[in-house]
C-alpha cells in the first residue's frame, strides 16, 4: 500500500474536521442548553420533544381560554347579582302598592323609581365583557341586544344560543347565558297558569296565590293545549269557569265567599273581596313575560286612572312575574357558579399537567450540563493533540534522515 504524503495530510484534515465538527456540537448543547438541537442529534428523543411542545401549546391554549371564560362568567355573576337587587326594590314596591292606600303623588313617585330601575336592568343587560362582546347576546354578533323603546317595550336582537369556550380535547363550556331565557322568555305568572281579574271589573274582586294543587288533573286538563278558560261571576257570587278553546263549554262552577279559593282541573286561586255582576277573572297557561314588561306592567298600572282594586291585582301578578323572573337569575346564577368551580378545577389540573410535561421535556431535551462540559473538555484536548500531530508530520522530510 503506497502511503503518500497527500494522503497523510488528507487523513489529518479529516480527522481534525471531524473533532471539530463534535466540538462545536458540544458547544452548542453547553451555550444553548439543549441536548437536541438537531433532529439528527436524537430522532427518537426529537419526535418526543416535539409531541411534547405540542401538548405544552395546547395545555397553554386551553388554560388561556379557561381564564378568557373564567373573567366572562364572573362578570356575569356579578351582573346578575346587580339585577338581582334591582328586582328586589321592584318587588319591594309592589309589595307597597298592594299593602296600602296610595296617593295620586305616591303613585306617580313609585312609577318614575320603576323606571328607573328598568332603565337600569336594560343597561345591565347589556354588559360586555372586557373584548366589548355583550355577555347576554347568545352568540349574536350584536353589541346592544337589548333596546328599550318608546311604548316602554324592550326589543331583543340576540338569540337563543349560549356562546360556548372550548377547555379541554371534546370539552367545552357555556361561558355566559343568552338574554332570550334569562330575561326574556319567562313562564308567566306562577309558572304554570296566569290568572288575571279583567280590567273592566266592577266590584272588589282580589285574585290571591294561585297554584297548581293535583298535577295528575292540571296535566289531563292541558294535555290537548294550554289552559284558557273564564271564570265569570254573577249576582250572587256563583262562578261559572267555560272552556274558550272548546266552545265557551262549562267546565266547572261553584258559589264564592270571599277569603276562599276556586279549585277546578288541578289548579286553585285564592280570591277575596266581592265580585260584582259580570266580573271575571282569565285563566291561562303557557304564556311568556319578560322582566323588563314585568316593569312596564306595573308603571302603567301606577300611570293609569284604575282604583285600588285594579291596582293590586296587577301588582299581586307582577309579584308572580318578579318571583319567576328571580328564580330564574338565581338557578342560573347557582350554574354559573357550579361553572365557575368546574374551571378552576381544569384550571389546577393544567398547572399540574404543565409542570409534569415540563419536567419531562427538560429530561429529554435539556444538556446534562457537568457531562457536557467534561465531553468539551475532552474534545477541545483531542483536536489540541491532533492538531500538534499534524504539525510535526507536516514538517517531516525523507532529506532529514539523508544527511
Amino acid at each position: 500500500m503506497r502511503l503518500s504524503t497527500s494522503w497523510m495530510y488528507q487523513q489529518s484534515l479529516t480527522t481534525m474536521l471531524d473533532q471539530q465538527g463534535s466540538l462545536a456540537a458540544t458547544q452548542n448543547q453547553v451555550s444553548s442548553g439543549q441536548r437536541i438541537n438537531l433532529a439528527s442529534d436524537d430522532p427518537s428523543g426529537a419526535a418526543q420533544v416535539v409531541s411534547l411542545n405540542h401538548i405544552l401549546a395546547s395545555t397553554a391554549q386551553y388554560s388561556s381560554n379557561i381564564n378568557d371564560a373564567n373573567a366572562r362568567l364572573s362578570t356575569e355573576s356579578n351582573t346578575l347579582s346587580s339585577f338581582n337587587s334591582l328586582l328586589d326594590q321592584a318587588r319591594s314596591m309592589a309589595v307597597q302598592g298592594i299593602n296600602g292606600s296610595l296617593s295620586a303623588s305616591d303613585r306617580q313617585d313609585m312609577a318614575t323609581q320603576l323606571t328607573q330601575i328598568r332603565a337600569q336592568l336594560v343597561q345591565l343587560a347589556n354588559t360586555t365583557d372586557a373584548s366589548g362582546d355583550a355577555l347576554f347576546a347568545g352568540t349574536s354578533t350584536t353589541s346592544t341586544p337589548f333596546t328599550l323603546n318608546s311604548d316602554g317595550s324592550v326589543s331583543y336582537a340576540g338569540n337563543s344560543d349560549n356562546q360556548m369556550t372550548t377547555i379541554g380535547n371534546g370539552l367545552r363550556i357555556p361561558n355566559s347565558d343568552a338574554g332570550a331565557g334569562l330575561f326574556m322568555n319567562i313562564p308567566a305568572g306562577n309558572g304554570s297558569f296566569v290568572a288575571s281579574a279583567a280590567a273592566g271589573n266592577t266590584g272588589t274582586l282580589l285574585v290571591g296565590a294561585t297554584s297548581v294543587t293535583d298535577s295528575n288533573a292540571w296535566k289531563a286538563a292541558t294535555a290537548s293545549g294550554p289552559a284558557n278558560y273564564a271564570i265569570s261571576f254573577d249576582a250572587a257570587g256563583n262562578w261559572t269557569a267555560t272552556d274558550a278553546s272548546h266552545g265557551n263549554a262549562v267546565v266547572a262552577s261553584g258559589s264564592y265567599q270571599d277569603g276562599g279559593s276556586i279549585s277546578f282541573n288541578g289548579m286553585t286561586i285564592a280570591l277575596s273581596g266581592t265580585p260584582a255582576a259580570g266580573d271575571s277573572v282569565s285563566v291561562n297557561s303557557g304564556k311568556t313575560q319578560d322582566v323588563f314588561g314585568t316593569l312596564t306592567n306595573m308603571i302603567n298600572a301606577l300611570n293609569g286612572s284604575g282604583g285600588d282594586t285594579q291596582l293590586n291585582n296587577t301588582m299581586s301578578r307582577q309579584i308572580e312575574s318578579l318571583d319567576r323572573a328571580q328564580g330564574q337569575l338565581s338557578s342560573t346564577q347557582t350554574d354559573v357558579g357550579g361553572r365557575l368551580n368546574r374551571l378552576t378545577q381544569q384550571q389546577s389540573n393544567y398547572s399540574n399537567l404543565t409542570l409534569t410535561y415540563q419536567t419531562t421535556l427538560s429530561g429529554v431535551q435539556d444538556t446534562d450540563m457537568a457531562s457536557a462540559i467534561s465531553k468539551l473538555m475532552l474534545q477541545s484536548t483531542a483536536l489540541q493533540a491532533s492538531q500538534q500531530t499534524f504539525a510535526k508530520v507536516q514538517g517531516m522530510s525523507l532529506f532529514d534522515y539523508l544527511k
